[in-house]
């Protein structure tokens, strides 16, 4: 067991609130905090550890991962209840709206999508701005783009990314589709060589923070959105229409036949995306 795992077990058995089966789950929802943030990078972590930067990476992974509104309020609460006890309440506003949690699950279509503009200028940092444009033009998660090793993904007609790049260790192809897709990998290429978007003397953590940096220096931020923009632009080009998130029409008055091609679509764009279930693609898409 990690020192984090442990210490917060015993945060919890010092502090038993609520019922056995509130205390249980709260025992439960901390220890996967625990293992995921470890899986994040964040290492020698103890309860009193807690930072802002830690709740934000597991808030990051729990809404890509297309948790329901009601999942990630537990989930914050027990957060919440750790920044407490802990004596960090101040880290987290009281309200999840300002976390970017809304009450109710409709607001996905309301799209989150957002483009590279010209503040991309402001990303002094070559590595940096290569890993949103691979974000933008290939949908990637934040570690995928900054770990990404154009000699091993490039496979002509599509990228394929290592397992030990992607959530779960799952490894994925994303097909090559547009020219401005060519144009961002043969750039990859140029700057990478035959390494990754992680300069030789940096190592993943390290890179990560110069990218968390940068994007706040330069005020880019909710950059997940970039994946948001990936997947109505994929279903533009699988469908013909605007995903109901960017203004097309709901799911509610599609034909059979359309509704046909809106399920295979999310098929496609889900797999693309790293995702195992469809439904997830709601939060990119709307309904």
């Amino acid at each position: 067991m990690d020192d984090l795992t442990y210490t917060l077990r015993q945060l919890c058995q010092r502090n038993r609130d609520g019922s056995h089966a509130t205390q249980a789950d709260r025992m439960r929802s901390l220890a996967l905090a625990a293992r995921q943030l470890r899986e994040a990078g964040f290492r020698q972590m103890k309860a009193s550890s807690l930072k802002g930067k830690h709740v934000q990476a597991l808030l990051d992974r729990w809404q890509d991962e297309g948790l329901s509104t009601g999942t990630l309020k537990n989930r914050l609460a027990h957060l919440r209840w750790w920044a407490e006890k802990t004596g960090k309440a101040g880290i987290m506003p009281a309200d999840n709206t300002q976390l970017g949690v809304a009450e109710r699950r409709y607001v996905t279509n309301v799209s989150k999508a957002r483009e590279l503009g010209p503040d991309l200028v402001l990303v002094t940092d070559a590595h940096v701005r290569m890993s949103l444009q691979l974000q933008a033009v290939f949908g990637l998660r934040r570690e995928e783009a900054i770990k990404f090793q154009p000699s091993y993904a490039d496979r002509g007609n599509r990228i394929t990314l290592k397992g030990s790049w992607a959530k779960g260790g799952r490894e994925r192809s994303i097909p090559i589709t547009t020219s401005e897709q060519r144009e961002v990998l043969q750039a990859a290429h140029r700057l990478a060589g035959t390494g990754s978007l992680i300069p030789a003397h940096k190592n993943y953590i390290q890179q990560r923070h110069v990218y968390d940096g940068q994007c706040k220096a330069a005020g880019l931020s909710h950059m997940h959105g970039l994946r948001h923009q990936y997947a109505q632009s994929r279903y533009e080009a699988l469908t013909g229409r605007l995903a109901p998130a960017a203004g097309g029409p709901s799911t509610k008055t599609l034909t059979l036949a359309q509704r046909v091609q809106d399920a295979q679509a999310r098929q496609v764009i889900s797999g693309e995306l790293g995702h195992e279930r469809t439904q997830i693609t709601a939060v990119y898409l709307g309904r």
